[in-house]
C-alpha cells in the first residue's frame, strides 16, 4: 500500500514518463552527460545519482538501481525531471544560495528546514563527526568556513555544505549552496527536495 505522500506523486510521475517520451533520446543523454544505450526494445539511460548508478528503460520509463531494484518515488521524479529539463548548460562553477535560483524565494524557508537548520542540529557542535559522514558520501573537500565539502548528486547539478561550528561565545551555522548552473537542470521545488535528500543522508552517515 503507497503511503498518501507517494499516491500524490503518481501524477507527477505520470505526465514525467509523457513528456520524456516525447524528446529525443540522443538529445537528451547530450544535454544531461548522461549515456543512453539504444536496443531493439528502445534503448536505456545510464544516470549516476548520489553516487549509485540507475538505469532509466525505454519505452516504459521505469527507473531502478543498476541492480535491479525500484528506488523510492521521489528519487524516481527527480531522475526523470534531470532528464527532461537538462538543456546542456555548463556549470556555472560559483556557488549560489537557493533563494538565488529562480523561484528560489519561494520555497526558501522550506528549504532552510530540511537541510541547513537540521544539519546545524545534527553536526553543528561536532566537526569530527562532519567531516567523517561527508567523506563517507564522497564528498570533495573545501577551502570555505570551518568544514566545507562538494556533493555532486547529478551528472550537472552539485551542491556544497559549510559549516562554522559553534563554540561557548558563537553559535554554529551551516550553509547549503548550488552550483548556479542547477536552475537549467531542475525544477525548483527538486531543488528544495535535494537539500533534504542531502541532509538525511548526512545525518544518516554520522550514525552508521
Amino acid at each position: 500500500m503507497l503511503r498518501s505522500r507517494e499516491k500524490g506523486f503518481l501524477g507527477a510521475l505520470q505526465k514525467a514518463r509523457q513528456d520524456l517520451q516525447k524528446l529525443d533520446p540522443y538529445t537528451v543523454s547530450f544535454k544531461a552527460a548522461c549515456d543512453f544505450r539504444p536496443n531493439d526494445g528502445g534503448g536505456r539511460f545510464l544516470i549516476r545519482f548520489f553516487g549509485q548508478d540507475y538505469v532509466v528503460q525505454l519505452p516504459e520509463l521505469s527507473v531502478r538501481t543498476d541492480d535491479g531494484q525500484e528506488p523510492d518515488i521521489a528519487t524516481r521524479l527527480i531522475i526523470l525531471h534531470y532528464l527532461i529539463h537538462a538543456d546542456g548548460a555548463p556549470p556555472a562553477d560559483h556557488w549560489i544560495a537557493f533563494r538565488e535560483l529562480p523561484n528560489g524565494r519561494v520555497y526558501d524557508s522550506a528549504f532552510q528546514g530540511r537541510s541547513s537548520l537540521r544539519l546545524v542540529r545534527a553536526y553543528g557542535m561536532d566537526e569530527k563527526g562532519f567531516v567523517a559522514a561527508a567523506q563517507a558520501l564522497g564528498g570533495d573537500r573545501l577551502t570555505f568556513g570551518d568544514a566545507s565539502f562538494m556533493f555532486r548528486l547529478l551528472p550537472r547539478v552539485s551542491m556544497a555544505v559549510i559549516v562554522r561550528f559553534g563554540d561557548e561565545e558563537f553559535g554554529p551555522n551551516v550553509t547549503v549552496l548550488f552550483d548556479a548552473a542547477a536552475g537549467h537542470y531542475l525544477p525548483i521545488e527538486d531543488l528544495a527536495v535535494l537539500g533534504g535528500v542531502l541532509a538525511s543522508r548526512l545525518i544518516k552517515a554520522g550514525y552508521v
